[in-house]
């Protein structure tokens, strides 16, 4: 291991060009006071994206992190996340972001859904939002961890914040959509947030 890889101020590499998901994710860390300076994938254009081979969120999140962190020679965290619609047996689920065809359409993936879902009456509109983060050193240490948001699917989407399929689900206990909360009432209980969060203790571990 290399000596800046034990260094506290050390660089720590989240593994997405996704604006909207590095704020998220810096606001999550920021939380946790972590000494380290977040920088996006986007400060390495050279570094090509990675194919996210893997069948579960876990291997798409390590293949993801260990790429950035090969390539950088620096600490790397991604994450993969999805929707799982319990009437889809779990699908999206790792294909959400390429649900209509096309990666990262948004609009084009939510009609999609709530087209095969307009049918499905209330009670059984049960899904979940899934992301697995993990945390890849240059060494090929590794940490990975998987936090969840359950709650069920509106009819049509309501809500101007987030991205994805925020705009859709209706978390428990909650009479709003993830894209109605603010940024800091959705990091609180979202998967993202639970997943960073239990990612912490790895990086403290690891890091310094």
């Amino acid at each position: 291991m290399g000596p800046g890889i034990l260094d506290p101020m050390t660089r720590l590499i989240l593994a997405t060009r996704n604006a909207g998901k590095i704020t998220e994710l810096r606001s999550i860390l920021a939380e946790a006071a972590l000494p380290h300076e977040l920088v996006g994938a986007d400060a390495y254009p050279d570094v090509p994206d990675v194919r996210e081979t893997g069948t579960t969120f876990a291997e798409n999140a390590l293949l993801k992190a260990h790429a950035l962190a090969r390539a950088t020679g620096h600490p790397a965290v991604a994450d993969d996340s999805g929707l799982c619609v319990d009437v889809l047996g779990g699908a999206p689920g790792i294909f959400s972001a390429r649900w209509a065809g096309r990666h990262g359409d948004d609009r084009a993936n939510l009609d999609l859904l709530l087209a095969q879902l307009s049918d499905i009456a209330d009670p059984h509109r049960g899904a979940h939002f899934a992301c697995a983060a993990a945390l890849a050193l240059p060494d090929g240490t590794q940490r990975v961890v998987e936090g969840r948001l359950r709650g069920t699917l509106r009819h049509t989407p309501t809500g101007t914040n987030g991205f994805g399929y925020d705009p859709v689900l209706q978390p428990e206990n909650e009479i709003r959509t993830c894209a109605e909360l603010s940024p800091a009432e959705k990091n609180a209980i979202s998967h993202r947030g639970k997943a960073f969060r239990a990612l912490v203790p790895a990086v403290r571990e690891l890091l310094g």
